[in-house]
């Protein structure tokens, strides 16, 4: 018999403190009219000082696991896809394990940058696939303002930070239906964070660099194909699409990805006004979001995809 998994609980976290579009006025060379044409950018949550991916993390993780109706002794899997690890290692997986009270269960991070909580989806439902694990807890959480240069107004206004969490449950009747993940290293250099530490010193720019606009077409591109991937694999049309929940990187490129799979803006799930780009955090947080307000509802078609640095895109598609 197929063994498949299904989203049973979701969670997600913000950070107490708010930068708006005005507070960056006062930061750097920019405007919030400036920001806001060109990204639909108002506002973004900024981790406290101490606060770490892991706590963002275990907040989300919480809410999701007590959405699920379990307790997080059942969870068999833990999953977390992050750029902004806690620190070198352990990994942020373990470090969150132990916050949760939970011992024995594999866990390990997953790096794919924006795209990160598709592939970590992606890997816990093949691994359900097994049948040895009854729940698996994956988790996307970011603290980008560590990696900002905050002078550097092309990059700073586009992020934030946050964490959002999925609990999976085995089931009889494919909840995810199928997941579909690609990467390209050779635009690495396009989008990155290119520092390292060696001999307990910082080697190289530790701290985020972009060509927008090789990454703008490039998603446009990817989204699109990889969105009609996922429905030819399932032998569904654009029109069974009942909500798109994109990567919140910048309203622009969300909206053309809707335009090419003509579908009305209606259907997409959009928090990057509030949220700005939270990477990994970006697709848990506006699906957990639509669970809560209802948007999202039993029977439903939702397609999940992202793309970022690496370049690595992804699309998941379920049956909620």
């Amino acid at each position: 018999m197929t063994i498949y998994s299904r989203i049973v609980g979701t969670g997600s976290y913000l950070p107490a403190k708010v930068l708006t579009n005005r507070d960056l006025e006062r930061m750097v060379d920019t405007t919030d009219e400036w920001v806001f044409t060109r990204t639909g950018i108002r506002q973004r949550h900024v981790a406290a000082e101490g606060e770490n991916a892991s706590d963002l993390a275990l907040s989300a993780s919480r809410r999701a696991i007590e959405a699920a109706g379990i307790g997080p002794q059942n969870i068999g899997l833990i999953v977390v896809a992050t750029t902004t690890p806690d620190m070198v290692f352990p990994s942020t997986a373990c470090i969150l394990q132990a916050k949760l009270g939970i011992k024995g269960c594999p866990a390990f991070d997953m790096q794919a940058v924006c795209s990160g909580f598709v592939y970590g989806l992606g890997a816990a439902s093949q691994f359900m696939g097994t049948g040895q694990y009854k729940y698996a807890l994956v988790v996307g959480t970011e603290v980008y303002s560590r990696i900002l240069d905050w002078q550097d107004r092309s990059t700073c206004v586009l992020f934030g930070d946050g964490a959002g969490a999925v609990v999976l449950k085995q089931d009889s009747a494919p909840g995810i239906m199928s997941c579909h993940l690609h990467a390209d290293g050779s635009y690495a250099g396009m989008l990155s964070v290119p520092g390292t530490v060696s001999g307990g010193k910082i080697s190289g720019r530790p701290l985020l660099q972009m060509e927008g606009s090789t990454v703008f077409k490039f998603a446009v591109k990817v989204l699109e194909e990889v969105a009609e991937e996922a429905l030819a694999a399932n032998h569904l049309r654009k029109s069974n699409i009942d909500w798109l929940i994109p990567h919140q990187a910048n309203i622009r490129i969300i909206k053309a990805t809707a335009r090419r799979l003509g579908l009305s803006m209606e259907k997409v799930v959009t928090t990057v006004d509030r949220h700005a780009n939270t990477s990994a955090a970006s697709i848990p947080l506006a699906l957990d979001e639509a669970v809560r307000d209802g948007r999202i509802r039993s029977g439903q078609h939702v397609l999940l995809e992202g793309v970022g640095g690496g370049f690595t895109w992804g699309s998941v598609l379920i049956k909620w």
